[in-house]
């Protein structure tokens, strides 16, 4: 068995005695050397929100251009499906392996060789010749992406407290979805001017100029950062009981694969957040289409009301990270404040889901979509932030396992759709959506134990 490398500073304890203990500590610290802690950990959380938008752009470019290219190729609806869904199955092979990268090498290394891979891919995907071609750059896309969100995560969660890590997950995946409402607009722009091939160009560019900030002022830990001062350092540790700052130990120990492969806690993350994934995964495939197939939108359209629901999915992931966070403060109790966001999220997400299937009009149809994806993201949040509390120091593995599962199920999705959407049946996928998503909201309220940690026999 392989070592690997992992940091810790927080003992054994429950989240909700863990997050208020270390609250108390950390304020009577600052008080008492009469210092304002610096917020360097905000400005390296801003560098993972980057990852989110330039991944969630590299993956999702490919929809507002879908028709083109089917158009340039010959290629028949089922076909292109195939090409969606491509990217989610070597993104499933790849998220454990490279989650545990990220715990073993640090997020630094890690993420910088990933997004040069990913800039790279979607280069290859502007240059693809037909069917063939297209295919293998989605599968090297998907390669390339893979566990860049586990490692991040542990990247946040070695610079972020348990009390803040709800915000912290938020905000980097509303920049994902920033990047997803931005899509038809700055895409489709780029789609009108130059064509889809130097549009994908363009877009891989972005991810290069990323790795070179990001390798230049990047840290692993607050403790090697210069503009990180004792109080905020505090604050991100927490205290023992002498007063001084707990310390951020550095050990080799063997990956628990055996406690974490055999968690049931650990499956049923990975079941919920697959449900979680098989709706949002409408949303980087095939809602282009299904707007301008079946509700008849033109492309300028598409890049103002067809936002919408992404606009509104940008205020739910922001909203359930923040309620999460403060229902933590307030109960002192992980499992209430994590189910009681993400449970009803995902009933209601699947309940609007219906009526936006059915709905007359194009308006009516997207302003119920709109409801749908603020609560379907809203759940984000505390599936991410109790990814990062129950894995402890292999909390990229762990968050690893959970994507694998995620993407599998969004691998399902694309299939699903273009199969029915290419015989006609516009209301059915919906449905089948909305069954998952009820399917989620039982296993979070009722399986999913947020106190419970994965590697507890390590």
């Amino acid at each position: 068995m392989v070592d690997a490398v992992w940091y810790t500073s927080l003992p054994p304890m429950h989240l909700h005695q863990t997050a208020v203990v270390a609250d108390q500590r950390v304020d009577a610290a600052v008080r008492e050397r009469a210092v304002v802690a610096t917020r360097t950990r905000w400005w390296m959380l801003s560098f993972f929100s980057l990852l989110h938008l330039i991944c969630y752009l590299d993956r999702g470019i490919i929809s507002v251009a879908e028709p083109e290219i089917r158009n340039a190729f010959g290629l028949t609806l089922g076909q292109m499906g195939v090409v969606l869904a491509a990217f989610t199955w070597t993104y499933a092979l790849g998220q454990i392996p490279v989650g545990w990268l990220g715990d073993r090498y640090g997020p630094r290394k890690v993420l910088s060789v990933l997004i040069t891979w990913t800039s790279a891919s979607a280069c290859l995907t502007g240059a693809a010749a037909g069917f063939g071609s297209l295919l293998t750059a989605r599968l090297l896309l998907g390669l390339g992406e893979a566990g860049a969100f586990p490692v991040a995560g542990r990247g946040a969660q070695i610079w972020f407290p348990p009390s803040e890590r709800g915000r912290a997950q938020a905000v980097t995946h509303l920049f994902g979805l920033f990047a997803v409402s931005i899509m038809p607009v700055t895409a489709g722009a780029l789609l009108l001017a130059v064509g889809w091939r130097v549009m994908f160009f363009a877009f891989g560019a972005i991810g290069l100029l990323w790795v070179a900030v990001f390798w230049a002022l990047y840290r692993d830990r607050p403790e090697d950062h210069p503009l990180v001062n004792h109080a905020e350092l505090a604050a991100i540790r927490g205290l023992n009981p002498d007063g001084s700052i707990r310390a951020l130990s550095r050990s080799r120990r063997r990956t628990p694969w055996r406690a974490i492969l055999t968690s049931p806690n650990m499956w049923y993350m990975a079941l919920g957040y697959g449900c979680l994934s098989f709706g949002i995964s409408f949303y980087l495939t095939w809602y282009p289409t299904y707007l301008r197939d079946f509700r008849g939108l033109s492309i300028a359209a598409l890049s103002l009301i067809g936002s919408v629901p992404l606009f509104a999915a940008m205020a739910g992931v922001v909203m359930g990270g923040w309620l999460t966070d403060m229902l933590l403060k307030t109960t002192r109790n992980a499992r209430r404040a994590r189910r009681l966001v993400a449970a009803p999220g995902f009933f209601l997400a699947g309940g609007f889901l219906i009526p936006a299937a059915l709905a007359d009009g194009a308006t009516a149809s997207i302003l119920y979509l709109a409801a749908s994806s603020f609560f379907l993201v809203w759940v984000v949040g505390p599936a991410w932030t109790v990814a990062m509390d129950v894995g402890g120091p292999f909390s990229g593995t762990v968050t690893g396992v959970m994507h694998t599962s995620a993407s599998l199920a969004a691998s399902a999705m694309p299939i699903v759709y273009g199969t029915l959407f290419g015989r006609g049946y516009w209301v059915a996928p919906f449905l089948v959506s909305a069954a998952v998503l009820t399917a989620g909201a039982l296993v979070w309220q009722f399986l999913i134990d947020p106190e419970k940690a994965i590697v507890d026999a390590a």
